[in-house]
């Protein structure tokens, strides 16, 4: 009882904080907001945490109170000591690529051969819809050109392991789904550039051996050493599966609060209407790739399953590819912004599916294929 009071007690706090930032914004005050932004999120963070129904919230709170944090005091993320901390950008891909690496093996491709439909499927679906949707919106959004290639990109990017975990919350099939964003992401390498070319050659230039060899850097050559040093540790280093994804949720925040910061002229005069495009861009995934899985005759948990791996988009590979084209200021706004909204769709999606759950006996799937 305790500990669930100090969890009443914390959203308690968030609740008396929210009305504050509302009486801020009221009385037209909301640039001394950052405080009392910073406090909300942290203390509704805390507050979640003791909620089984609420614990998938927390990271994504996290997320936003470093974005807040980014967007009142962005002198403290951009540089240290003359060191620019967008830096740090492509290195923390590295470590995300290579702690996936570590959690796979060679055997996990056997599901290639085992399911080749439901991976066919799901990679076509996201070859097809989020980069179609993404130039849609780019050419209706009326931005400058960087900023309207950043959208494009989000979607020419290729699902990312926050997929992994909403596919189990939503009790889908986890092994296709963990199958799709491997082969999604060992193809980006290739992939990406030439959509690229294609779709956002008309917003900036895209030089496609250029761009193939910075996501070969950021995915391939880390996923590679994952896979080695999986390979040779055998039952060792256990201890780094544990470690690895809080590893990896942490370089996540860090680098959409670095972005934030970086972009934050840009994404105050713009933010609004670029948060309803990505919102749209992410809600379009899941629907149109649910409804393109079905479309093949996919069973219902297979096509839910699809429908996160499209809607769910590799967020800090794109603000990786951004950056290394010196454009994070810009292009990397859309990343920034698609990560902690994806995660919040995600989970409100995951929770729903989870409560409705699909009866998988040998008839029912047969009847659904």
């Amino acid at each position: 009882m305790k500990k669930l009071s100090i969890y009443s007690i914390s959203l308690g706090a968030a609740a008396i904080l929210f009305l504050i930032i509302l009486w801020k914004i009221s009385i037209g005050d909301i640039a001394s907001a950052g405080i009392f932004f910073l406090a909300f999120f942290a203390t509704l963070a805390l507050g979640f945490s003791g909620y089984k129904s609420f614990n998938g919230l927390v990271f994504t709170t996290m997320i936003f109170a470093g974005v807040a944090a980014a967007l009142y005091y962005p002198y403290l993320f951009l540089e240290i000591n003359g060191y620019k901390l967008t830096g740090l950008i492509i290195p923390l891909i590295q470590i995300i690529m290579f702690g996936m690496g570590t959690s796979m093996s060679v055997k996990d491709f056997a599901a290639v051969f085992k399911t080749p439909k439901g991976v066919f499927i799901g990679v076509s679906a996201q070859l097809l819809i989020m980069p179609l949707v993404g130039f849609a919106l780019a050419k209706t959004s009326d931005f400058p050109p960087e900023i309207a290639a950043g959208i494009v990109l989000i979607g020419c990017s290729p699902s990312g392991v926050a997929s992994n975990v909403m596919a189990y919350l939503a009790n889908a099939n986890v092994a296709l789904s963990i199958t799709i964003t491997s082969i999604a992401t060992l193809l980006a390498p290739f992939i990406t550039p030439v959509l690229m070319k294609l779709l956002a050659g008309e917003f900036i230039e895209i030089n496609v051996l250029t761009m193939m060899w910075s996501i070969v850097k950021m995915i391939i050559l880390p996923i590679g050493a994952g896979l080695l040093f999986n390979k040779l540790r055998k039952d060792s280093a256990k201890w780094l599966d544990k470690a690895m994804p809080i590893v990896s949720m942490l370089a996540i925040g860090i680098i959409i609060t670095i972005i934030t910061a970086a972009g934050r002229d840009n994404l105050i005069k713009i933010g609004g209407i670029l948060m309803v495009l990505v919102l749209i861009h992410n809600l379009f995934g899941y629907t149109l790739g649910y409804w393109y899985a079905r479309l093949f005759n996919m069973n219902k948990q297979d096509a839910r399953t699809i429908a996160i791996e499209v809607g769910m988009q590799n967020g800090g590979l794109a603000s990786g590819i951004a950056n290394s084209l010196g454009k994070i200021t810009t292009m990397g706004l859309a990343p920034a912004v698609f990560g902690p909204l994806m995660n919040i769709t995600g989970s409100i999606l995951a929770s729903y599916w989870h409560g409705k759950p699909v009866n998988t006996d040998l008839k029912k799937t047969q009847t659904n294929n």
